[in-house]
């Protein structure tokens, strides 16, 4: 343990009872009992051996009561029970006095037994000497009570030997009451240093280090094990402050300022002395300490944090830079084959029409094999390139004022004849009026395409595909369902992102995992948002939802005739 100034120590509360439950109730009913004894003995040795009046008889068994009572201790000790204990040694001590005269009576020294008492019934839970300063405050009643009695009476003369005899009686009860609750006092006091010592070895064998620090960061007090790269000492006498690295110092007094205003605050540091390390600390407010704030501060050694936090940073800048040059690479490569890739396909076609005259229909075979394979590889270097472009952020959408069904019709066409060829039955609807919008027509033939294309692709023969184009407010709607082969719960999760492909090997083989992918960059390019809903065995519908409508307002200029009808938004 550090610096530590006594006052500052931590220890537990005094407890309610003493370690022992039974030893202060049972000495303080021996304390008692004495006294009934003595008292009762002294009244019949005096009234054997003296001629003493009735009076004084009367008076030392009535102090001899209080004695009686206070054996119940045995059985049960409580603050009511101690409480009712001094109120019967108060009122026993008045009438005592008022019998034999208070001080210039027979039993003068019974008049300070309410102070032995007090003395001996003391408690921590009635708090720091309470009935001892009730026994005191007390003396002055049976001083009245014997000077009222010796006025009506007047003055006797008093056998001098059983006068200090109750003096003698008086003295032994009050040191005794004394030594009993000195006793008493020492045993919780060395209780409690006990508990102190046991929470300076918790404190001190934790394996950070808390300080007790001040509102600006000086250390008041230090327990537990410093990380290696903070030194103690000086926090002391310099402060957190200055032991910080300075760039890190502003950040340290913003944490400082957090945690003296209620919150608790977390900062993560370098050492002045080392800066090669880290040192995590966690600061909160300490209000147990008067009107004195302060702040309670944990310390541990960070650097392994801080090396895998920048380990992973390092990482993902790393993994970064690897996806970036890997999309370059594509983008690259896929630009590089198309125009090799054009070529053969144009010279495949020359030869499957025959343009430059007959050829064997076993090559006009090989030629039509060769042209469909190069446009289904031409189709995939397209969409790998497109998804290249858009994960470098190198596509650039062409936006223009267009009407939406004109690319969608397209792409419809297009997909017509391999929809006939297979037997699905392709069902376009559209809006029969014009749907403007503003959007990339390309990238909207794209998306209607490559939609269609998987419809029709995992629909089997007699099945049916629907397209849908429709404006919804500001949003373009369009959304394709077939009556397919459907879509996994646990597939829907993952397609939609590259090369991830839903079903068996068989459906696998049919595609490379790019269609939807590429819908979906697409879509998001313009803002919008693209959602699937399938069941297994019975279909799929793909929704695409763009907010690409552009909104007519009442002021908008317009060049339309004065009777034409002015183009109202489509309410959704």
């Amino acid at each position: 343990m550090y610096v530590q100034p006594p006052h500052l120590r931590p220890t537990l509360p005094a407890t309610d009872a003493p370690r022992s439950s039974t030893a202060a109730p049972s000495l303080l009913a021996l304390w008692h009992a004495c006294w009934a004894v003595a008292a009762t003995v002294t009244a019949f040795a005096a009234q054997t051996f003296g001629d003493l009046g009735g009076d004084v008889l009367a008076a030392l068994l009535i102090m001899a009561l209080p004695g009686i009572g206070g054996v119940a201790l045995m059985a049960r000790d409580s603050v009511g029970l101690r409480f009712t204990l001094m109120a019967s040694w108060l009122l026993a001590s008045v009438a005592a006095a008022g019998l034999t005269g208070g001080a210039t009576g027979a039993v003068p020294g019974l008049l300070i037994m309410p102070l032995a008492a007090g003395i001996a019934l003391d408690h921590p839970r009635l708090g720091d000497g309470r009935l001892t300063q009730v026994g005191i405050a007390a003396l002055v009643l049976p001083l009245i009570s014997g000077l009222i009695s010796s006025m009506l009476n007047g003055a006797e003369a008093q056998p001098p030997v059983l006068a200090a005899v109750s003096g003698l009686l008086a003295l032994a009860a009050t040191a005794a009451a004394i030594r009993l609750t000195w006793g008493e006092r020492q045993r919780r006091l060395a209780s409690a240093e006990a508990d102190s010592r046991r929470v300076d070895a918790v404190l001190n064998a934790q394996p950070g280090l808390t300080l007790l620090l001040d509102p600006t960061g000086r250390a008041v007090a230090a327990w537990g094990s410093p990380p290696p790269s903070l030194a103690v000492g000086p926090l002391f006498d310099q402060g957190l402050i200055a032991a910080v690295h300075a760039p890190d110092r502003p950040a340290v007094g913003a944490a400082l300022q957090r945690a003296a205003a209620g919150q608790t605050a977390e900062i993560l540091f370098s050492p002045r002395v080392a800066l090669d390390r880290r040192v995590v600390m966690i600061l909160r407010r300490f209000d147990h300490l008067g009107d004195r704030p302060r702040l309670i501060a944990q310390a541990f050694d960070g650097t392994a944090q801080f090396a895998r936090e920048l380990g992973l940073e390092t990482a993902r800048v790393e993994a970064e830079a690897q996806s970036a040059g890997k999309t370059r690479f594509l983008a690259n490569m896929s630009h590089e084959l198309r125009t090799p890739l054009n070529a053969v396909i144009g010279f495949a076609d020359i030869m499957r029409e025959r343009l430059f005259g007959p050829i064997p229909d076993r090559y006009a075979g090989y030629a039509d094999a060769i042209h469909q394979a190069g446009g289904h590889l031409l189709d995939l270097i397209n969409d790998v390139l497109d998804l290249s472009k858009i994960e470098a952020e190198r596509y650039e959408l062409a936006i223009e004022t267009v009407d939406a069904r004109d690319p969608v019709s397209a792409a419809v066409a297009l997909i017509r004849v391999q929809a006939d060829d297979k037997g699905v039955d392709l069902a376009p609807v559209l809006p029969s009026s014009p749907l403007t919008v503003q959007a990339d027509p390309r990238a909207l033939k794209q998306m209607a395409l490559n939609l269609l294309s998987n419809a029709v692709k995992f629909t089997p023969p007699g099945g049916s595909v629907t397209l849908t184009l429709d404006g919804v407010g500001p949003y373009l709607e369009l959304v394709v369902s077939d009556t397919g082969i459907g879509i996994a719960p646990e597939d829907l999760q993952r397609i939609g992102r590259p090369f991830e492909q839903a079903g068996d090997a068989d459906q696998k083989a049919q595609g490379t995992g790019l269609g939807l992918s590429l819908v979906r960059s697409l879509t998001e390019l313009h803002g919008g948002r693209m959602s699937i809903d399938s069941t297994l065995g019975e279909g799929a519908a793909v929704m695409v939802r763009l907010p690409v409508i552009p909104v007519v307002t009442p002021e908008a200029p317009s060049d339309a005739p004065a009777d034409a009808v002015e183009p109202q938004p489509v309410e959704a």
